[in-house]
């Protein structure tokens, strides 16, 4: 596990020599005790599209904890959203919500994909939507559906059609890959035989900042996926790493040794502007905006140990956050604005915490030893982080209050540096 190795980017992890041979599966470890009983009949005709709505939905909303879902019986003829529902039948099946939909081939060849979702318990409709689709956005459909079904019933935005980044691996290479939130459709956006770290997402999830070892030091790179180019931001004299965006999408935090020892200064995303925000005997890095764009959290050892601190993102006074422990590193604040997790040392265990900026409570939501990166989704629902198990890198999930864990894993492969992306239209 790294100490502050890390916080200085000379840490290169140490991946095992692996062959990645799949996507990214995902095994539920632990779920919510309260969970939503949810029935999602068969679409009717959906065999047309290949991959199957049904299963991609059922896999979205069982996965995230919150729903449990009920088997449903062959049905003849299937039913549809225009179908009538014997609401006391599923009732009797214990049921508080049905997903009913259909799927048709339209005449330009495309195809339509209707859906209702009906409140079992109050025996009403909560309405659905219609969605015209090429065969191979099916899959992005299904998670279109599983967002519409879990804010319909919970109230929370759905983050099924997020994507997640993340470094593999491959033998002599790293690769790094973005991939739908459930794992699939993975893509390499980079690959290098040097290392690369610190993925960051834009706000409006086009470009990852990230740091690159190719040059033989780590320089700090912006990367356009839609059409794959990229530039340096920030390539200076010794370190350049840690990138993170400002809400605005504007700005680049960053830790630079390029004055001495690593501090934080600001930077546009081109590379210009280059602005240091404070001074420190210590090391500086691992910057992360405030979701309102006012405070900057970073880790620092001007203490003498590595904690969290906080100061204003203009440059000012820095204050320390965590003060339990002597190890508590790699900041991350909730899209609300109200969580802080962050890694903690806890009895030579390294652990996902999480402390509640109102209250200063903390909590210790893994229960695995050696976790990295923490990542929130962008409703902040759940924390995407790396942890090792049975000695190689894997991806986990966990909710924020700890109850619902996830294990993200690809077979024989060693994955790390994960980040969740934003919400996009």
């Amino acid at each position: 596990m790294p100490r502050m190795r890390k916080l200085l980017v000379a840490f290169v992890v140490a991946f095992l020599p692996q062959l990645a041979t799949a996507q990214l599966s995902i095994e539920i470890t632990g779920a919510g005790a309260q969970r939503i009983p949810v029935a999602v009949a068969p679409f009717a005709g959906e065999a047309a599209l290949g991959p199957v709505i049904t299963a991609i939905v059922k896999a979205d909303l069982e996965r995230s904890g919150m729903f449990r879902i009920l088997e449903v019986p062959p049905m003849v003829p299937v039913p549809t959203e225009a179908s009538a529902v014997n609401y006391a039948e599923w009732r009797s099946r214990l049921a508080d919500a049905l997903v009913q939909g259909s799927v048709a081939l339209r005449p330009d060849g495309r195809f339509e994909v209707r859906f209702k979702l009906h409140d079992v318990v109050k025996g009403a409709d909560l309405s659905g939507v219609a969605y015209t689709l090429s065969r191979d956005q099916t899959r992005a459909t299904a998670h279109r559906i599983s967002d519409y079904v879990f804010e319909k019933l919970t109230g929370i935005r759905g983050v099924f059609s997020t994507r997640i980044a993340y470094v593999v691996k491959r033998g002599p290479r790293f690769e790094l890959k973005i991939a739908d939130a459930d794992g699939a459709g993975e893509e390499t956006a980079l690959a290098s035989l040097e290392p690369i770290i610190s993925p960051a997402w834009s706000p409006d999830g086009r470009r990852l900042a990230y740091v690159s070892f190719e040059a033989k030091k780590p320089v700090v790179y912006v990367h356009s996926l839609l059409d794959g180019k990229r530039h340096v931001a920030a390539n200076f004299k010794g370190s350049n790493s840690a990138p993170a965006w400002s809400p605005d999408g504007s700005r680049l935090a960053v830790s630079l040794s390029r004055d001495g020892g690593s501090q934080l200064y600001l930077v546009n995303p081109d590379g210009s502007g280059v602005r240091r925000l404070a001074s420190s005997n210590g090391i500086d890095t691992e910057p992360v905006f405030s979701p309102d764009g006012r405070t900057l959290y970073f880790t620092s050892d001007r203490g003498g140990s590595p904690q969290v601190y906080r100061m204003p993102a203009g440059g000012g006074e820095p204050q320390r956050v965590t003060f339990e422990g002597t190890y508590n590193v790699s900041p991350r604040i909730s899209p609300d604005g109200k969580l802080l997790a962050y890694i903690a040392r806890n009895g030579g265990k390294y652990q996902v915490t999480t402390m509640d900026l109102a209250t200063r409570q903390t909590q210790v939501i893994t229960d695995s030893d050696k976790d990295e990166s923490p990542s929130f989704a962008p409703n902040g629902r759940m924390i995407l982080l790396a942890t090792v198990v049975g000695g190689r890198g894997v991806l986990s999930a966990v909710s924020s209050d700890g109850r619902v864990k996830q294990r993200l894993t690809i077979s024989a492969g060693d994955v790390r540096e994960p980040a969740w992306g934003p919400f996009t239209n």
